[in-house]
Order: C-alpha cells, then sequence, then structure tokens
C-alpha cells in the first residue's frame, strides 16, 4: 500500500485547483452534471412565482427568497446547492478582472460591477461561461427551433432568444440527450418541459462547464 507523509498529503491538498467563493473545481465531483440536474429539479414546487424586480441581496452567496426568481437563478441555486459554487461570486470577480468584456455597459449603461445583479442576467451567464471555455458550437444556422442543440446532456446549460421580444432566456438540462427535458422558470416558477416545447425560440448558447 502507498502511504505519503504529511508534507507529500499537504503539497497534493494545496495543488488542488480552487473555486473563488469556495468549493473545488467541479471537473473533481462525481456526476457533476446529473447532480447538477438533480437540484436543478428539486426547485420545482419550491419556486413557484417569478419576479424579475431589482433586489439588494447579500454577498456572497445572495439569493432572493426561493419561492420567487427568475430563469438565471435557476442555474444559480442549482450550482450553489450541487456543486458548492457561487455564481454571484465568480461572476462578479470576472467582471472586475475584465468589465468591458460583458455586455454591461451596452445593455444596461452600467460603469462597474453590481453584485446585486450581475450574475443574474442571462447575457452576463452567457458571457462568463464563453470565458471558461464552456460554450459548445450550435449546430447549423437555424433561425427557429428550440431543439437544435447538439445531444444536451443532464447539468448543461440552454439559452434562447423568445420569440416575443427575443428576451434572453436560460433553462438546464435535466434530462438527455435522448427525450432532453429542461428546467426553466419563464414566467410561474420552475418547471420541467420537454425540448420541444421551446422549438418557436432561437437556440442562443449551449455550455457544458467543466473547469
Amino acid at each position: 500500500m502507498l502511504t505519503l507523509d504529511r508534507r507529500t498529503a499537504l503539497g497534493m491538498f494545496a495543488a488542488m485547483p480552487m473555486l473563488a467563493g469556495g468549493g473545488a473545481s467541479h471537473a473533481l465531483i462525481p456526476n457533476a452534471g446529473a447532480k447538477l440536474a438533480a437540484a436543478a429539479r428539486r426547485q420545482i414546487g419550491i419556486t413557484v412565482d417569478y419576479d424579475p424586480s431589482y433586489r439588494s441581496i447579500d454577498y456572497p452567496n445572495g439569493d432572493v427568497l426561493r419561492t420567487s426568481g427568475v430563469c438565471s437563478d435557476v442555474l444559480i441555486r442549482a450550482a450553489r446547492d450541487a456543486w458548492d459554487i457561487d455564481l454571484q461570486t465568480r461572476v462578479h470577480e470576472d467582471m472586475e478582472r475584465a468589465f468591458a468584456a460583458y455586455p454591461s455597459r451596452r445593455e444596461w449603461g452600467l460603469t462597474s460591477p453590481d453584485a446585486n445583479i450581475d450574475h443574474r442576467r442571462v447575457l452576463n451567464l452567457e458571457t462568463f461561461l464563453a470565458r471558461q471555455n464552456a460554450r459548445l458550437p450550435l449546430p447549423g444556422a437555424r433561425p427557429f427551433g428550440g431543439d437544435a442543440f447538439d445531444a444536451p446532456q443532464p447539468g448543461d446549460v440552454l439559452t434562447w432568444r423568445l420569440a416575443a421580444g427575443a428576451r434572453p432566456h436560460l433553462g438546464v438540462v435535466v434530462d438527455g440527450p435522448q427525450r432532453v427535458r429542461v428546467a426553466h422558470n419563464i414566467g410561474d416558477g420552475v418547471h420541467e418541459e420537454p425540448l420541444w416545447m421551446f422549438k418557436l425560440h432561437k437556440p442562443a448558447g449551449h455550455y457544458r462547464w467543466r473547469v
């Protein structure tokens, strides 16, 4: 049996990648996608309302009441519950490093990061995930067809531009790659629906975060 002395063991522990805001890199988490999917599903029946109002929240690990939220909160809460990853901290710290890479100035006229709201905006989450090399290619240019994603797996993040007004929307894949189902909050709390229900919306992004 291989044994490690105390110095070697401490060195190996120190070399493990850590995420800002606490928790090891989820590449080290077994079944990370399945765990994220399960955490998203557990929000069904808990988050029963949709409220896009601006709220001042704690930092780090800030949240509004879990009975309400927006589409992005499904991912934020699932990542916190399943992986011990605080996306509020991760997005805020990345925006402090590279504010110009984010759409906050163009879309909302901001001149600096705002930890109360930045991580809850789909456009910012798309930018953050792309900067983590998590973006997967969309298969072909199709103006409509919500099922136009390449074999989504549990834990994948999908985004769209809604047919009515092109508003950004986000969901977490909870079953797939066959008969793909998505947990999302589009207006009346978190629900799980088959991917084909999104067919009128324009696919915008497919992300599989494995850093």
